[in-house]
């Protein structure tokens, strides 16, 4: 028997996507700095070996602003330590994660406010406003005058 078989061997597996999945992110704020154009990357469409989604999402951090989603499971967005890159996480209604995302725009899609709902917005607050200047007039009835 061999000497070498007392020594313990540890294989690390590496997709060597890391590095380049970063250099992506940086030419794709590039991209949105100059051109006003939001890239997504789906870090479950990239071959990554066990631990390197870890080894990026810590390389990129937690930034200032995060938010979070309840709509058939948590999301959650936040911005990573580089403004402008977000990382967003869908979570299942068991709590599993079912999706990750790299976003790199100014504001993710999933929290943008949507133009219908927005002017559906619009209509419910001029009638909030109206109730407030009349109130009785509102629940449809009269206002009678004491003056007699």
């Amino acid at each position: 028997m061999s000497g070498l078989s007392g020594i313990r061997v540890t294989v690390e597996l590496a997709s060597g996507n890391v590095e380049p999945l970063l250099h992506e992110i940086g030419h794709a704020l590039e991209r949105l700095l100059d051109r006003g154009q939001a890239e997504v990357i789906d870090l479950r469409g990239v071959p990554l070996a066990p631990g390197e989604e870890g080894r990026i999402l810590e390389f990129l951090g937690r930034g200032e602003v995060s938010a979070e989603l309840d709509a058939l499971g948590l999301t959650t967005v936040a911005e990573s330590r580089f403004a402008g890159v977000w990382v967003v996480t869908h979570h299942d209604a068991a709590g599993e994660i079912i999706g990750r995302l790299i976003e790199i725009t100014y504001v993710p899609e999933i929290i943008r406010s949507q133009v219908t709902e927005m002017r559906e917005s619009r209509e419910r607050l001029a009638r909030q406003v109206a109730l407030m200047r009349d109130p009785a007039g509102a629940r449809g009835t009269t206002a009678r005058s004491t003056e007699g």
